[in-house]
């Protein structure tokens, strides 16, 4: 008969207030630790995200080539300047608009490079006042390291013979 009452004393055990309030914080622990975890993993993907746009936006940018082509002109001034990073600028006279009756230019266009290769830049010191022709790639950002303008020469294309003037 103990047995039975025994048996019957744990079967309709009744826990105290205190044994549910400390159940009840171990669950809302629970609750707020897997929110934190949920925020962490959205955290980590939006930083993710943000920095592969970072970087995309980047490359397009400062490394994407906008157009390439050929200028021929006479190059007019070379030189290498910039306070912090110095870097080879050149300027070139593509022609203009030119006045028949008096033979006499009206207005020249001038075109603005930057030269990142020292092999040309090189080649290009030594053709100052001289008709040339040069390959360049323009950028869509210009980088202080880079050269002041978005059109890079990269190379010399053809060099007009000297006739002497």
């Amino acid at each position: 008969m103990q047995f039975t009452t025994f048996r019957h004393s744990v079967l309709s055990f009744q826990p105290s207030a205190c044994c549910l309030r400390v159940e009840r914080f171990f669950l809302n622990e629970m609750i707020m630790f897997a929110k934190i975890i949920q925020m962490k993993k959205f955290l980590f993907y939006a930083v993710g995200i943000i920095i592969v746009g970072l970087v995309i936006f980047f490359y397009a940018r400062f490394s994407y080539t906008y157009s390439e082509g050929n200028r021929a002109g006479r190059l007019i001034k070379f030189s290498r300047q910039g306070a912090m990073f110095k870097t080879y600028e050149g300027e070139m006279n593509l022609g203009g608009v030119s006045n028949a009756a008096n033979n006499s230019m009206m207005m020249n266009y001038m075109w603005d490079f930057s030269v990142a290769d020292k092999a040309v830049a090189d080649t290009l010191l030594t053709l100052e006042g001289r008709e040339i022709s040069v390959h360049y790639k323009q950028k869509m950002g210009t980088l202080p390291w880079r050269g002041d303008t978005k059109y890079i020469v990269d190379k010399v294309v053809s060099v007009k013979p000297d006739n002497g003037n």
